[in-house]
Order: C-alpha cells, then structure tokens, then sequence
C-alpha cells in the first residue's frame, strides 16, 4: 500500500519534472495553438436561433421544417411614423413602393394604420430575413426617411444587429471583467508579479477554447458569447491555487525546484476540485433542449483547456517573471474574519433550524415562480434600438401575433369554411390564405368558376375558354366532363389561371395586349400568393392573434385554432409561431429541470461522497447550495417577474456545480481541524482561512453574473448574468454565515457517517528543519493529510499511522541531525510503555 503510494506522489513529481525541464518547448507549441485559435475562431458559425434546439419531434421543429421546405417567406417590415398628416405618410408609401426590392406596402385610413399624428406602413421585400439583398433594401428604405419622426421594427438584418450589438456588449463585460478581477488580486495575492501571470494564463485558455470550436460545427449566440466570461469566473481559481503553491515552496526552494513541487502538489488539488464544476456543465449536456449540450459541451472544454493552460503552461509563466514575483511581494490585504467563527460557535443552535424553515418556505415560493420562454417577454436592464421601436409600436397600434396554421393543400372549399370559422373567433385580428384572396367584388382566388364564368371575368370567347377547360381536364385525368359536356365542369380560378397562361406561354393560346397585361400581372400576383401560401403538400394560413405570445390565454386560444381546423383535416395539422415555440419550450423544460436537479445534486454528491468518505457530509453540503439555488428564485417569484427557463436550467447547474467549491473548502477544511482542536477553536480558524479563497473566487463569478447581467443588451443572455451573480451571492452568504453551524450540530452526524475509522497513532511535535518521509496528518504551517517526501520548515504538530509497516514514517532534524525513531514510539505506545519522544 505504502509502494503505490509512494509511485503515485512520484508520478505527480515527475510529470512536473517533466513539464518544467521542458517548459520552453511546451511555451512555443502554445504559441502555435494560439496564433491556430486566433484564425479558427472566426470559422466558427454562431446560431442566433435557438428554436432550433429543440427536439426534432417538438411540433415547432417540424412545423419550421416544413414551412421552409415548402413555402417562400419574405421578409417584412413595420414602419410608424410620427407627427405626420395622413397625405404625407400615403406620399411616403408611394415613394418607398417604387425602390428596388421593396414587393408591396400597405397602408390605409383605419385604426390600424392611422391614429391621431402616428402611421403605420406595413412594407413586404423581396428576399430573406437575413439576404444581403434584403439588408441593402432595408438600407434604401432607411435613406429615404431622413427628416421623418420614425421607428422601424423588422427582423431583416436583425441577426447582424444582434451579433454587433452583442460583441460590443462582451467587450465591455470581459474589460470591466478583467478590472475587477485586478482588483480582487490586487487585494488576495502575496505578490503583484502574479497578476500578469494569472492573466496570461487565463487569456491563453479563453483564446484556445474560442479557436477550438468551430470542431463543434456551430453553437449558439448565448453560449458564444457569455462562455469566455464564465469560463473566467469558473477557472481562475485553478490559477489562483497553483500560484500560491509557488509562494508557499518558494520559501525554501529556488524558483525552479518550487516550480516543480508546487505543480505535483496542485495537479491532484486542482483535478479534484474541478470535478465538482465539470459534473454540472455535464448535467447540462443531458438537457432534451439541446442549448444545454452546447453550452454544456463549450464549458467542460473551457475547463479542460483551463486546467491544461495550468498545468503546462503556467509554469514557464511563472518562471519568466520569477524575479518580479520576488520583488513585488507583499502581505495580502484580505482582512481577518475571525468574528465569523465566534458567531457560528454562538449561533450553532439557532441558525440551523432557521435555515431549514428558510429554504422550506424558499422552496414553496420558487416553485410558484412565473417562467419565461419568449425572449420578447424577458425583461432587461437595456434594450436595443429595435427593442426600443418595437416596443413603440405597440404600444401605438397594439402588439402583434402570428400564427401559422399548415393544413393539407387541395381542398379549396374546406379551406373557404376554415378560414371563415377562424375569423368569427373574438380573439383573431385577420387571416391571411388563398381562399379569401380577392380578383374583384365578386370572386376570390380559390372559386370554382365555369367556362362561362370564366369567360366573363377574362373577356375571352366561351368557345376558347370551353377548349381551355377540356384540355384542363384531360391533362388531369378527368375525362368525365369531356364526355358529358364541359358547360358545367367548374375549376378553381387560381389552377384555371395558372393553366391559361402555362398555355398562352407555349403558344397555344393568342390573347389581345390589353388581355396579355392584364393576365402577365394577374398571373404574378397568383404565383407569388401560391409561393408564400401553397406548397408541396400543405397549404398555409397565416392568422394574427390579439394574445401575449405565451400564456395559459394564448395556449387556450391555440387549442381552439387547433380543434376547427381538425374538425376538417383531423390530425394532419401543424401550428407555428412564437407562441408554438414557447409552448414547446414549457414542454421541454419541466423534463430538463427535473434532469438537470437530480443529476447535478448526484453527480456532486457521489464526488463528494468518495472526497471525503462521508455518507452525511455531501448530503449538508448539497443541501446548503441547493438551498442557495431556491433562495434565489425566490426573488423574481416575490417581485412578480418570472424568470426565463433557460437561466434558471444554467444556473441551477452553474451554481451547484461551481459554488459547491466554496462549501468543500470550508468542511474540507473543518473535518481535520475538528479532531486537532476544540470545535469552536476548529470553526473560527477553518473560516477565517478559508474566507481568502471564497473572497477571491466568488467575487469574481458574482461580479461577472452582475456586469452580463446590466450590460448585455440580449434579454437571455442577460436573465442568465443577474440570476448568476446573485445566486453566486447567495451561496457565498450561507456557505460563510450557515454552513458553519450546520457542521458544528451535525458533527455526530458527520463522525456516525465516516466510512474511514479513525487513524490510530502518536501525536509528534517538532520545530525547525526537517526531512519528512511517510504518512502524516496534522499541522505543518498549516494542515496536511498527505503522502509527504520533502523538506519541512517551521513548526510540526502531526499524527503518525500506527497501522503503517514499523519504521515507514521517518522524520529527520536537518538542523540538529537528530533522527527521529517513530518506529520505537509505536512499539512503546502499542506496548503501554513510555514514548521515546
């Protein structure tokens, strides 16, 4: 046992070894993987769309899949202006109507359009919401209003506008990021010199996790754009760790030889407490709404790659500004807390009966908070221009929701009853289908017209027309009526038109110029309605609604839609809209919740339960930030906000994962001293020590949740930032004011729940020098639980392993050379006899 031991320690040492003697050759091949990442990162495709996450059998997957297959979407444009005359704005659609790209514009004298000095212009272009084409179009339109009040709300472009808007955003977070966590080192470091290197180090990391994925092919606009902030406030503290080693070793070491031991003692230091961290971005990987396996999958890289950037390149880092280091230490200026420790000692009685009543009733009240699915419904602390036009709009001319309904293409007269049955709803503003397109006062597209009928509203000769008609139903197989007489065989208008000019276009057909116009324009009209509403297999609806885009009102309203368009079509009929999106996203997320609690809560406790060989240890633990996680969104349920689903999925798994940390160095650190000391002395040292390392890496992750929070624009991706910081807040309260006093009242519970007996042996107490090979557990400057081979300066207050082989543990005076012999105190102990201390 002792052996491996031994070549465990040993390995640790020789990987360090390794890492330092050729720490020149590893600087240059970062070198080369960051100048890679720097030309990589911009091969990598960021999706702005998130519906496109969700499962492929959500209705909103298909529903979106099919419409793009099957129709053609154009993009759309809401134009207000304000403080005009009627005539003006009717002037203006005249001259917008006439630039290139632009397809139609409405406007009319009702409420709709016109109130009071506000118009509204509802403009139609040629070509995609995100086309260049599209995008130059909306430029022209712009151009033409200079000197006119207005306010334009459009998704055309709005992608673009978004990614520029968010990279300004991030740039501002990630430098005000990178002051504050100056600031914090400023105050936590033994030496100024570790700043430069803690940011080397950092940005090393953050550039080679942006450059590596575009391997992932795409990821979205959320995680690329708060994932190098949260892999900061997430990863530093490895950073932090090995740092302080080097200081510590560098007090009796040379730079180099400090160098390799402090890295083989952080390398399993390090890995250890990233676990914890890793299992809850892997939680998120289990998520049926696939935005948490991409942010998931970014954030476990994130930190591998930050453990690496630790591991292998910190060092030579450390060793290039090894003399600036020396010559800039100073005291850290973290204040003593020791007051903390007195009040936990004081208060173990009282404060965890509260704390239990706290998160019961925490409990209850998060449970009732409202969720958010549309981004449109979140608030933020700042919004965009587009935020701010959109918003105008409706509060003028009133919000806007549209709805899709796809039904099954073909059968005009149900289309006719459908849309009809739709309209009389209370709650559906208009509807737009082929079925209630007009050609004039009398008919629509989709009436089925005679040859007679025809022939009047085309002014064509009846005996051309009835020619049209036999080849019409020839070609489609309806041999019936040409036998019977065509007199009375009727044809939709839009197929019969269709056809007319398929005919006049090969030649079959002559027609005056006067009719030639008429028909080329008639015929445009209808082929570009059958483009945007007739497809392959469906025919589409498209309905404004006046309901939110979510809520029960609104889903009630869908099931309605639903139902009459089943009482024609049965199943085979699909709704989308942002309302069918939200709905989807509520489906998702009671599944994705519960997944990502049990499976962030045991991942970390089986992690904690073979850390500590506790049963009852990881159970306090996950409860103190499970509690943490409710306390939170108790919040937006008490203020009446809600909260968006996609922030309370990641930073539940975020701030169980990540502040966990904060309670293992606590009761990591209690758990020894417990058994060195008296409870109360145990309780103010392990928080007054361990208060350093909370301070440094839960200010950073609380300052960065807070700065994306009131900083980015994006209202998603801000809902994550406020929840993040102060969840992190939270946990930073009750791991320094609560967790304490549950550790001192449950400390039965902590020694019944121990799965290691207690280590028998002999207390030993030396000063000086000295030369240590063996098992130790106790104080050496601090505590050490640990296969230890090395030199020790300072004072000693240590337990030897009387279960060890005689003599494995030997203790060297270097000053004195005065060998110790625990092997003879062993034997004198086991014997009742005296110690030869």
């Amino acid at each position: 046992m002792e052996e491996t031991k031994k070549e465990k320690a040993g390995f640790f040492y020789k990987l360090a070894n390794f890492v330092v003697n050729k720490r020149k050759a590893i600087l240059i091949l970062f070198i080369i993987s960051c100048i890679a990442s720097v030309f990589c990162k911009d091969l990598v495709k960021v999706n702005q769309d998130i519906t496109k996450y969700l499962p492929d059998t959500s209705e909103t997957h298909i529903g979106l899949t099919t419409m793009n297959e099957e129709f053609v979407t154009y993009g759309s444009i809401k134009l207000m202006l304000s403080n005009v005359t009627f005539k003006q704005a009717e002037e203006l659609s005249k001259k917008l109507e006439n630039i290139d790209g632009v397809k139609e514009v409405t406007y009319a004298t009702d409420e709709e359009h016109y109130k009071g000095t506000d118009s509204l212009l509802s403009l139609t272009i040629y070509g995609g919401d995100d086309d260049e084409a599209s995008i130059d179009t909306l430029q022209e339109i712009s151009d033409q209003l200079n000197g006119y009040d207005y306010y334009i709300s459009t998704s055309v472009g709005a992608t673009q506008r978004e990614s520029d808007a968010l990279d300004k955003d991030m740039i501002v977070i990630l430098s005000l990021s990178v002051l504050i966590i100056v600031a914090v080192l400023f105050i936590s470091t033994k030496a100024y010199a570790e700043i430069p290197v803690l940011l080397i180090t950092f940005g090393v990391a953050a550039l080679l996790n942006m450059g590596t994925n575009f391997l992932l092919g795409e990821i979205s606009s959320i995680t690329n754009s708060i994932a190098v902030v949260l892999q900061l406030a997430l990863a530093i503290d490895y950073a932090i760790i090995l740092c302080d080693r080097y200081m510590e070793e560098h007090e009796y070491l040379d730079s180099v030889e400090a160098c390799k031991v402090a890295l083989s003692k952080a390398i399993p230091e390090i890995s250890s407490s990233s676990l914890t961290t890793i299992s809850g971005m892997v939680a998120l990987m289990f998520m049926r709404f696939r935005l948490g396996y991409d942010m998931g999958i970014v954030l476990v890289k994130a930190i591998l790659l930050s453990l690496l950037s630790v591991f292998f390149l910190m060092p030579s880092i450390i060793l290039i500004f090894a003399k600036a280091i020396d010559k800039s230490q100073h005291k850290s200026h973290v204040p003593h807390i020791t007051f903390v420790g007195k009040f936990a000692s004081a208060t173990k009685y009282i404060i965890p009966p509260l704390f239990v009543a706290v998160i019961v009733v925490a409990f209850i009240i998060s449970s009732k908070c409202t969720y958010l699915y549309d981004t449109s419904s979140v608030p933020s602390n700042k919004i965009t221009e587009d935020q701010a036009a959109k918003n105008k709009i409706n509060e003028t001319f009133g919000a806007e929701n549209q709805l899709v309904v796809m039904i099954p293409k073909g059968d005009y007269e149900s289309e006719a009853i459908l849309i009809h049955n739709l309209e009389k709803l209370p709650y559906v503003k208009s509807v737009l289908g082929l079925a209630n397109q007009q050609i004039n006062d009398q008919y629509v597209v989709t009436d089925k017209l005679t040859p007679r009928q025809f022939a009047e509203l085309t002014d064509l000769d009846i005996e051309v027309v009835q020619l049209l008609y036999s080849a019409y139903a020839y070609n489609a197989g309806q041999y019936g009526p040409i036998v019977t007489g065509i007199t009375d065989y009727a044809v939709p208008v839009v197929d019969m038109f269709m056809y007319l000019y398929d005919q006049y276009a090969e030649g079959y057909v002559n027609l005056s110029e006067e009719l030639d116009d008429t028909l080329t324009t008639l015929h445009d009209k209808l082929a570009d309605g059958q483009l945007q509403l007739k497809g392959e297999n469906y025919t589409r609806l498209v309905l404004n609604i006046d309901k939110a885009v979510e809520g029960e009102e609104t889903y009630a309203a869908m099931d309605e839609i639903r139902a009459e368009a089943n009482k024609l079509y049965g199943d085979d009929v699909l709704l989308v809209g942002n309302s069918t999106s939200a709905r989807d996203l509520e489906s998702s997320f009671a599944t994705d919740n519960l997944i990502i609690s049990i499976l962030t809560a045991l991942f970390v406790m089986i992690i904690l339960f073979f850390t500590f060989q506790s049963a009852g240890l990881p159970v306090l633990l996950v409860l103190t930030i499970q509690g943490s996680i409710w306390i939170n969104f108790t919040v937006p349920s008490l203020t009446g906000q809600g909260i968006y689903f996609i922030a309370y999925l990641i930073v539940s798994a975020i701030q169980m994962g990540a502040t966990i940390d904060y309670a293992i160095v606590i009761s990591s650190r209690y758990m020894v001293l417990r058994k060195e000391m008296s409870l109360k002395n145990a309780i103010v040292e392990t928080i007054d020590k361990a208060f350093p390392t909370i301070f440094t890496s839960g200010t950073i992750l609380t300052c960065a949740g807070f700065l994306i929070g009131n900083i980015s624009s994006n209202a998603s991706i801000a809902a994550i930032g406020i929840a993040l910081g102060r969840g992190t807040l939270i946990s930073i309260i009750l791991v320094i004011f609560v967790l304490p006093q549950i550790l001192m009242l449950g400390d039965i519970i902590l020694e019944k729940t121990s799965l290691t007996m207690n280590i028998a042996g002999i207390k030993k107490e030396q000063k000086g020098k000295m030369s240590v090979t063996g098992h130790l557990r106790g104080y050496v400057n601090g505590m050490v639980d640990a296969d230890v081979v090395g030199t020790v300066q300072g004072e000693m207050q240590v337990y030897v392993d009387t279960r060890l082989p005689r003599g494995a543990v030997e203790i060297t005076d270097l000053e004195n050379q005065i060998e110790e012999k625990p092997r003879l105190a062993i034997e004198d102990a086991l014997e009742g006899g005296e110690s030869n201390e």
